[in-house]
C-alpha cells in the first residue's frame, strides 16, 4: 500500500507502507507488522518521534555514505544504482525533514492511503 504524508508545515510525502513501518516504528508507534492505514503524530508527540529516528539513523549499520556512484573503481560488477540498496537513513530523510518543520510551526503529521492515480 502507498501512503501519503500531510503536514500544514510540509509538502506531501509518498511512501510505500511496508517502508514507512519501520521509520514509525522508531518514532516510537507501536505497530507490529502492518501499519494502520491512517494514523497521526501529534505536535505534542513530535520531538520524541525526531529523537528516536535520529537516535535509529545512528544505530544504522547499513548506512549508505560511501556509496561513490556507477562510475566507481570500486564497482567491479557494474552495478547500476537502481539496484543498489536504500538504507533505513535514506528511506526516513524526507519524513524527517517533515517532521522537523512541523514542529517548527506546531503542526500535526497524519497520513492515509495514497490516492489512485
Amino acid at each position: 500500500m502507498l501512503v501519503v504524508f500531510h503536514s500544514k508545515a510540509a509538502a506531501e510525502v509518498l511512501m510505500f507502507a511496508q517502508h514507512a513501518l519501520p521509520i514509525l516504528k522508531a518514532a516510537g508507534k507501536p505497530y507490529t507488522d502492518t501499519l494502520p492505514e491512517r494514523g497521526v503524530i501529534t505536535r505534542d508527540h513530535l520531538a520524541e518521534a525526531i529523537a528516536g529516528i535520529e537516535h535509529a539513523i545512528a544505530l544504522d549499520t547499513d548506512a549508505d555514505d560511501d556509496y561513490t556512484g556507477p562510475n566507481s573503481e570500486d564497482d567491479d560488477a557494474g552495478t547500476h544504482p537502481i539496484a543498489e540498496p536504500v538504507s533505513f537513513r535514506r528511506r526516513a530523510f524526507p519524513l524527517l525533514a517533515m517532521l522537523r518543520l512541523s514542529l517548527e510551526h506546531d503542526a500535526d503529521v497524519m497520513w492515509e492511503p495514497a490516492p489512485n492515480w
